[in-house]
């Protein structure tokens, strides 16, 4: 019997097998490395960061079965160093505002519709726009949307919104087996 036989799904198909292995020794080689950070790679807490490291790696594959995402490093480089620029950027802008009072502020609330279904995909990307200076999610919208805050309702901040989601999209392989 093949894996689309079974009655599984792509989410449920791809916690099993090389991937998964894979998928696992890639993050407790992540989770350990972070606890010798930590640590500065001291023998004595070498027992409790392996402890660590499987308690991490167990609840990582648990919220985030393996080949969830597809993993593109120059892509995610790619949106980190402009997540990096847009919040710069964005706290420069909302510290000139708070500082001149000449600027304006238009504070308020617009709704965005985005193309990413419910879940953990979507949770992603508001956690994202909440690091962002002036965009804040507050909550579902009637439609599918997204209530967003905003410092100021006059500046384009849908169609900002939707670039950023389109960018984050292609990052990690687009919206499949979003869970």
């Amino acid at each position: 019997m093949n894996s689309s036989e079974d009655g599984s799904s792509p989410a449920e198909r791809h916690t099993k097998g090389p991937t998964a292995v894979r998928s696992a020794a890639f993050r407790a080689a992540g989770f350990l490395g972070f606890w010798l950070v930590l640590t500065g790679g001291d023998r004595a807490d070498l027992a409790v960061g392996l402890l660590a490291t499987v308690a991490a790696t167990w609840t990582s594959l648990r919220l985030m079965p393996a080949g969830y995402w597809h993993w593109h490093p120059l892509k995610f480089a790619g949106l980190t160093m402009h997540f990096l620029r847009q919040s710069i950027s964005a706290g420069i802008d909302v510290a000139l505002r708070a500082l001149n009072p000449r600027l304006s502020l238009r504070p308020g609330f617009v709704v965005y519709q985005t193309q990413l279904p419910a879940g953990t995909r979507r949770d992603t990307f508001c956690s994202i726009m909440s690091l962002l200076p002036g965009t804040l999610p507050c909550g579902p919208a009637e439609g599918g949307g997204l209530v967003i805050h905003c410092l100021d309702v006059t500046q384009p901040v849908v169609e900002q919104l939707s670039a950023e989601e389109i960018r984050y999209m292609q990052t990690p392989g687009g919206a499949q087996h979003n869970d």
